[in-house]
């Protein structure tokens, strides 16, 4: 539980960027345990490549910029990621039927099976990292990051 007291500004800031750095620990840990893995098991695969083909496991079919919206990457770094997984026959491009300007990004194969070897240890991960912590403690810091961002994006 947290006490509630008053706090001084600096106070304040020093939690903050405490808090941010924490977060961007946590991505860097999980980036850290999948590029392992990745590594482990001979996978010629980023973790940003992995990303996209994880999206279009839930998604396949859709065009690059909902995957560039879904992954948080910009279009140009996307247009080099799919060109690599193309390259290595994970996904392929066909023309949108109805509009001709967008390409769709589809599985190949080779990257639906993907899914079968790379799912148990990513679900592992998961169970690695939430050991002993209660669910309720997950949603509160979810609340806290998604107010984060809410607070940064409309000032």
């Amino acid at each position: 539980m947290c006490e509630d007291k008053p706090t001084v500004a600096a106070d304040s800031a020093d939690i903050l960027k405490e808090f941010a750095r924490i977060a961007s620990q946590v991505n860097i840990a999980f980036r850290q345990f999948v590029q392992r893995k990745l590594k482990q098991h001979k996978f010629d695969l980023t973790f940003e490549m992995l990303q996209i083909i994880g999206y279009l496991w839930e998604n396949d079919g859709v065009n690059q910029q909902e995957i560039a919206n879904a992954t948080l990457k910009d279009k140009a770094s996307l247009t080099y990621l799919i060109d690599n997984l193309t390259r290595r026959e994970m996904v392929y491009r066909q023309e949108d039927s109805i509009d001709r300007r967008n390409n769709l990004i589809f599985l190949t194969p080779q990257g639906r099976q993907l899914k079968e070897k790379i799912l148990p240890w990513i679900k592992d991960m998961y169970c690695v990292a939430n050991a002993d912590i209660p669910e309720c403690e997950f949603q509160n810091a979810m609340r806290v990051l998604r107010k984060v961002i809410t607070n940064l994006k409309t000032e």
